[in-house]
């Protein structure tokens, strides 16, 4: 399951969605993260399914590598699917278990929830999935531009939100190495309840974090030895650029949240 979560990777390809200009992306995926609560009803989800589904072929990003970071949140989705489904009251009672009632509202808003949450972290990887750690560094800082003008630190931001993306895949290796290493010395961390692996997870934590201090002392290490001052007077040798591309992207996206609006 450590293998699994794809949020953070970059997948290269030669696709429209990896040409497009990070700031391009930023906006679109903003906007489709919105749009999931715009929607609300079942029309909404499905203009949203196709919409998606047309930017998974786009980006030529394999399906099942995207899906495979449902994995990691599968949990997550039955604990909402729960939730919603017992904790829903509604008019049209459907049957009992036990002294709960489950409404036929319940279980609308409980699959609801569920198509959200997967929608949410499909559309959430497609971003680095097809954009590299330079390119969203430099569309998070000249999306935060307008912020230097209250002395906001738009370039260290930047750079510390795609180190903690980049850093995601990094730990989770980190985490499957030393799952291993322990294993071989006869750690089990597969048999019994939830409750029982999660604590056998705990001797984990340590070692991970003398890892993750470990690297990020390395990191900083070696920006000094390359003189990093933070934003300061830097230059980048390739500028961000729109073009007929990110004016095509624009236009589909106000179409698609015109849609969402008039349903």
């Amino acid at each position: 399951m450590i293998r699994d979560i794809t949020i953070g990777q970059y997948y290269p390809a030669n696709s429209y969605i990896h040409k497009l200009d990070p700031r391009m992306k930023l906006l679109g995926t903003l906007a489709f993260i919105i749009s999931l609560f715009i929607a609300s009803n079942v029309w909404g989800y499905i203009v949203a399914f196709v919409y998606l589904g047309a930017v998974i072929i786009i980006s030529k990003v394999p399906l099942r590598f995207m899906l495979k970071g449902l994995k990691a949140i599968f949990i997550i989705i039955i604990l909402t699917v729960v939730l919603n489904l017992f904790f829903t009251t509604g008019e049209e009672k459907l049957f009992n278990i036990g002294s709960v009632v489950v409404y036929k509202e319940g279980l609308y808003f409980a699959a609801l929830m569920a198509i959200r949450l997967i929608f949410l972290i499909i559309g959430s990887s497609i971003l680095t999935l097809t954009t590299s750690p330079i390119q969203l560094t430099d569309g998070i800082e000249y999306s935060l531009n307008p912020l230097k003008k209250i002395k906001v630190p738009a370039h260290e931001i930047a750079m510390m939100m795609t180190i903690a993306l980049r850093f995601i895949p990094i730990l989770l290796e980190e985490t499957d190495k030393i799952m291993k290493a322990q294993m071989a010395r006869g750690a089990d961390f597969e048999s019994g309840g939830i409750v029982k692996r999660a604590k056998s997870l705990i001797p984990l934590l340590v070692p991970l974090f003398i890892s993750a201090f470990r690297r990020a002392d390395d990191l900083a290490l070696a920006m000094e030895a390359r003189c990093y001052r933070g934003g300061e007077g830097r230059t980048r040798m390739k500028q961000l650029k729109y073009t007929k591309y990110d004016l095509v992207a624009l236009i589909v996206l106000v179409v698609y949240i015109t849609i969402l609006i008039i349903l």
